[in-house]
């Protein structure tokens, strides 16, 4: 087909596109929602450079490898797999601090980098995405405002997957053809195959998407060819770096809880989502009859109405550890929205290859179901469900922040107070049993003695902060003593509490 279709009829069914009303309401949607993306993306680097959020939960080891410049040393060559996030976050900023002996730069270019993914990301969709009205970027924007908030914070390489997965989508679908071409593809199939094991998922969902162009399309071919590259590369990898024997015990149960769906609807922030929602669909329901322009609205206001009630006086959950565990929704959500563009785009342009005709009944249906929401009532609905979505993010992110900067003054000031718990097994230690409860909701365990070494003054506690309760540490003795007695811009005195530390809880290479 050579026709170059409209933008609107990329995303609405045929005949509709002489339509001047429908195009103003798309054109509104669609703006708002690629605004709404960028937005949070913005976002994502301001608050969580701003705020420190690089340095929570697992954060803090990372952001402590980053001065000694051990990131691969201390954790990523356990997970080769994810050698990507390493060379991307990491690397950049070990180097940084390498020439400039600036600690505390390299740990905030380091959160520049890890929460600037998701910006990136989109722009480099914008720029690989040439589907009529830009469908591929709008539906990055949709996945970013309404998966990312919900795991912002918690360094989970996932997130980076899923800023990596939208351009892979756009360059299998629109890459220009020739070798500049298969080389671009090739390169964003083999960095999003090494975010994260799960991404490997995300790699083959876009070959699918690409095959429903017709086997024989270049397009596929190229595709084909460019993943297998990937895989094989990705399989080298995997089995000339494998994971120490301290670590590859716990693979099983973490691979266990990222793939358990229960995840999700374990999670205070779904649920709040879901009941937001559900809300909104009744309420949408019985205004519709009275005030069928408005409905959206109203049906809106009065959801949002509830929410405060709720927030301010019966509400006392914060999402923190969560943070970790959601981000099954993104390994879920991310393929089901991009495998829904790409049908829409595909049979807009007249590209769609389906020769089992139940198939092609099943993509009329969903892509059909997709064109609904971009036009008259059921647009205005979906704006306003994605008003609530956007409110709840926010608002809960926002208490998040707040804690987190609360949680992070008590921590330093037991880091830099005169209380000690010899028991620990050292009397420089102190337990972070010690903080109230309801902050401590915020701490990670196994990383709580880094992040009082990051919190301190000239990096340097009276007191490492040690959680009781942890069972697993990230640091052998013999890497921990190398750390000492190396060179690296955390002052020798916190490297020396890290090792006594280590030393008492582990004695592997």
């Amino acid at each position: 087909m050579t026709a170059e279709p409209s933008a609107l009829s990329a995303v609405v069914p045929d005949g509709a596109s002489g339509d001047r009303a429908v195009r103003s309401r798309y054109d509104g949607l669609r703006r708002a929602v690629i605004a709404l993306g960028f937005a949070w993306s913005a976002a994502f680097i301001v608050v969580g450079v701003g705020f420190g959020l690089q340095l929570y939960g697992d954060g803090s080891i990372f952001s402590y490898s980053v001065p000694i410049g051990a990131g691969w040393a201390y954790h990523f060559h356990n997970i080769a797999g994810r050698l990507f996030v390493f060379l991307y976050s990491h690397l950049p900023a070990e180097a940084y601090v390498a020439v400039t002996g600036d600690a505390r730069g390299g740990i905030a270019l380091y959160g520049l980098l890890f929460f600037g993914a998701p910006l990136v990301g989109l722009l480099a969709t914008l720029a690989a995405d040439r589907s009529a009205g830009r469908v591929l970027l709008g539906c990055a924007c949709l996945s970013t405002a309404v998966l990312c908030p919900m795991v912002f914070g918690f360094p989970t390489e996932m997130s980076i997957a899923h800023s990596a997965f939208w351009p892979a989508l756009a360059l299998g679908h629109y890459a220009r053809r020739g070798l500049v071409g298969l080389l671009l593809v090739f390169a964003a199939l083999l960095a999003l195959a090494l975010t994260h094991e799960g991404a490997l998922g995300f790699a083959i969902a876009i070959l699918a998407t690409v095959a429903l162009r017709g086997p024989r399309d270049p397009a596929f071919l190229r595709a084909a060819a460019a993943l297998l590259g990937a895989v094989a590369l990705w399989s080298i990898v995997k089995i000339e770096l494998p994971p120490g024997d301290y670590y590859a015990r716990i693979i099983p149960a973490a691979a266990r809880n990222f793939i358990d769906v229960d995840n999700l609807f374990a999670s205070g922030l779904v649920r709040l989502l879901a009941a937001a929602l559900a809300a909104y669909a009744v309420a949408l329901l019985l205004i519709r009859r009275l005030a069928p322009a408005h409905g959206p609205l109203v049906a809106a206001a009065l959801v949002a109405l509830a929410l405060a009630v709720y927030w301010l006086w019966f509400d006392h959950a914060l999402h923190t550890q969560e943070r970790y565990y959601v981000r099954t929704a993104i390994l879920v959500v991310t393929p089901v929205i991009g495998g829904i563009a790409a049908l829409c785009v595909l049979r807009a342009e007249g590209r769609l290859w389906l020769p089992v005709p139940v198939l092609a009944r099943l993509a009329a249906i969903l892509t059909d179901g997709a064109h609904a929401l971009t036009r008259g009532a059921p647009a205005r609905a979906a704006a306003g469900a994605l008003a609530l979505v956007t409110l709840v993010h926010a608002v809960e992110t926002g208490k998040f922040v707040a804690a987190w900067t609360q949680y992070k003054a008590a921590v330093r000031a037991l880091a830099m107070g005169t209380a000690s718990d010899p028991a620990l097994g050292d009397p420089r230690f102190v337990s972070s049993h010690r903080i109230d409860p309801g902050l401590n909701r915020l701490s990670w365990l196994t990383t709580t003695p880094f992040l009082s070494v990051l919190l301190a003054p000239g990096l340097v506690p009276q007191r490492l902060v040690v959680d009781p309760s942890a069972g697993y540490f990230w640091l052998s003795c013999e890497k921990a003593t190398a750390s000492e007695r190396g060179d690296g811009a955390i002052p020798v005195e916190s490297r020396r509490l890290i090792r006594v530390h280590a030393c008492l809880h582990r004695q592997d290479l």
